[in-house]
């Protein structure tokens, strides 16, 4: 898998002025949040394609194994379970190459939010804090903060004011909530400007969720 094959669902106008690349999660494809865009309640009128990439296949240790779509390699949950920083880069690579693709059509990384659920969040976290230029906001939704230990060293001076948006179930039976509140106080701790959103659901999303995300797409991207 090389970064300009990386094949992605999109919707929006083709002459957009905006673009959220969003990423989805373990096992999933470009096609599960497809259906959210209209549920976000952003003008109907608004210049914004959203690009929904779909994640190689490989084998996942911590579903034995099995091969499915994932960004990189799991090993497992747990604290001071090892992680997969060479998969987790090669996935960054493809983020990259997708909003260098995007500026080749007119909407610059300034202009451009970075989002992703789950396995897809933690890249969306990972490429994003790296990427070498200022990203118009980071977002997501029922994960964690990959490699936090190296991240005052290895995040990009271009991001320090970037907006990051973080929402969490508070019965996640897959990523717990602990996931999300360390993640969200790891990213504090460093002076990144945060908003945090907690409900009541397992590992999913919600209409008020939903809803927290439109209005914060339109502050960003100043819709």
């Amino acid at each position: 898998m090389t970064d300009s094959k990386l094949q992605t669902v999109e919707v929006g106008p083709a002459g957009a002025k905006a673009s959220v690349l969003w990423l989805h999660g373990l096992g999933a494809s470009g096609h599960d949040f497809e259906p959210i865009v209209p549920e976000l309640g952003l003008p109907a009128d608004a210049p914004v394609r959203f690009v929904f990439p779909h994640a190689p296949e490989r084998p996942v240790t911590l579903n034995g194994g099995m091969v499915m779509p994932a960004w990189y390699d799991i090993y497992g949950l747990t604290a001071g379970t090892p992680q997969d920083e060479q998969g987790l880069d090669e996935a960054a690579g493809w983020i990259a190459a997708l909003i260098e693709r995007e500026a080749e059509r007119g909407v610059p990384a300034e202009r451009l939010v970075l989002a992703g659920f789950s396995q897809g969040g933690a890249v969306a976290l990972h490429a994003g804090l790296r990427f070498a230029g200022g990203l118009a906001g980071i977002m997501g939704l029922s994960t964690y903060l990959p490699l936090a230990d190296n991240l005052s060293q290895a995040r990009a001076a271009a991001h320090r004011d970037t907006p990051i948006f973080l929402a969490h179930g508070e019965y996640d039976g897959v990523l717990g909530i602990e996931l999300g509140t360390a993640s969200r106080d790891a990213l504090a701790g460093l002076g990144y400007p945060v908003e945090w959103h907690a409900y009541p659901m397992e590992h999913q999303v919600c209409l008020e969720e939903i809803q927290a995300i439109g209005v914060w797409l339109r502050q960003v991207l100043a819709l």
